[in-house]
């Protein structure tokens, strides 16, 4: 029932995801020994999504059956214990490698969500990077992209604003866009002139960064000076023959089951609506971007199509793709894969070529 071949991933990323998996088996111990009375229903719950992801990925399954394989509380049941073992996880590492005691974070409470400030000692002026976080759009959280989130801070020397958009299931589009777009109105009536703004996101952060600046684009609204994405997802559709393909090389996402995901932000809307997936919108008149992936993931078809779709349309677009590398390299791998630091220095020399 696994999907991932183990012969075809490097070395030292499958012992870093091996570790990870190590400490997920840790937390999912705990919790049951707290909740004994959700231990079945997990256990049956789990299968069944592996049964199905694998049918799903080996393309045995039309859309038609996998859509509605869930109910409402089993997507909600997954995305609680999916968010609890992340941010356990997020708790565990950040003991290990604390926050640095000069940077300086402050919560931000808007009307329906949070955010918070993460301001290094060396920021220049007011540059703000507006960073919207992955998770399949069901999970993810400020706390469990903020080691990445404080390196960016200190490597781009920027002020970040982590957003912790509303989630599916509980929340559908379009909620998670317009929670991110009023954070960037949010930024223009504090001030922030629009470039001082790089947008960021990664994986569906990614998705949320591109739809962000399309839909300012729409409203006729100043856009920033540039954004950055980390493997983003583009097609909701998942046409891409890649995203099937990589599904044995991608130890982030091949075995997690999200077939689901997409159905629990999107719900019956049409995948090919542009706000849903952006390389079917307009993309002319877009800032700079810089797009990363890993040729072996699963959404690298998502990113590569964006960055050909985005040069088509006149963008500046800068595409850096890594060979043998997992899904957001730059987060999992902050602190052990060579890969990731080169690719946040790529990130800051995109960064100074916008503003020099």
């Amino acid at each position: 029932m696994t999907i991932i071949n183990r012969t075809k991933i490097r070395k030292d990323v499958l012992e870093l995801m091996d570790r990870r998996q190590h400490e997920q088996n840790r937390i999912i111990y705990e919790y049951f020994k707290k909740n004994k009375e959700e231990k079945v229903y997990y256990q049956k719950l789990w299968k069944k999504i592996l049964e199905i992801n694998e049918k799903h990925l080996k393309r045995q399954l039309p859309k038609e059956k996998i859509y509605g394989a869930l109910s409402y509380e089993e997507m909600l049941f997954m995305a609680k214990l999916f968010r609890h073992i992340e941010d356990a996880l997020a708790d565990t590492y950040q003991k290990r490698i604390p926050i640095p005691n000069d940077l300086t974070i402050n919560k931000v409470k808007f009307k329906n969500f949070s955010a918070e400030w993460q301001i290094p000692p060396n920021h220049i002026g007011n540059r703000t990077l507006l960073y919207i976080h992955g998770g399949g759009f069901v999970l993810g959280s400020v706390n469990d992209h903020r080691l990445l989130t404080v390196e960016l801070a200190q490597h781009l020397k920027m002020k970040v604003l982590s957003i912790d958009y509303r989630l599916a299931p509980e929340f559908k589009f379009p909620i998670h866009l317009e929670d991110c777009v009023s954070a960037y109105n949010w930024l223009l009536s504090e001030n922030v002139k629009p470039e001082d703004i790089v947008i960021a996101g990664d994986s569906a952060g990614g998705n949320l960064t591109l739809t962000t600046l399309i839909k300012l684009k729409d409203q006729g609204i100043n856009l920033p000076r540039g954004a950055i994405c980390l493997s983003p997802v583009t097609d909701l559709s998942f046409t891409d023959n890649s995203f099937y393909l990589n599904a044995e090389t991608d130890p982030a996402l091949a075995d997690k089951g999200v077939f689901w995901w997409t159905e629990a932000y999107i719900g019956n809307k049409n995948p090919y609506d542009p706000l849903l997936s952006p390389l079917f919108a307009d993309l002319k008149g877009l800032p700079p971007l810089l797009i990363q992936a890993s040729t072996c993931e699963m959404l690298y078809g998502d990113s590569e199509r964006f960055a050909i779709a985005a040069k088509a349309a006149g963008v500046d677009v800068t595409f850096e793709a890594w060979d043998d590398m997992l899904h957001v390299f730059q987060g999992f791998g902050l602190k052990s894969l060579p890969e990731a630091k080169e690719a946040i220095e790529n990130m800051k020399i995109f960064v100074d070529k916008l503003y020099n």
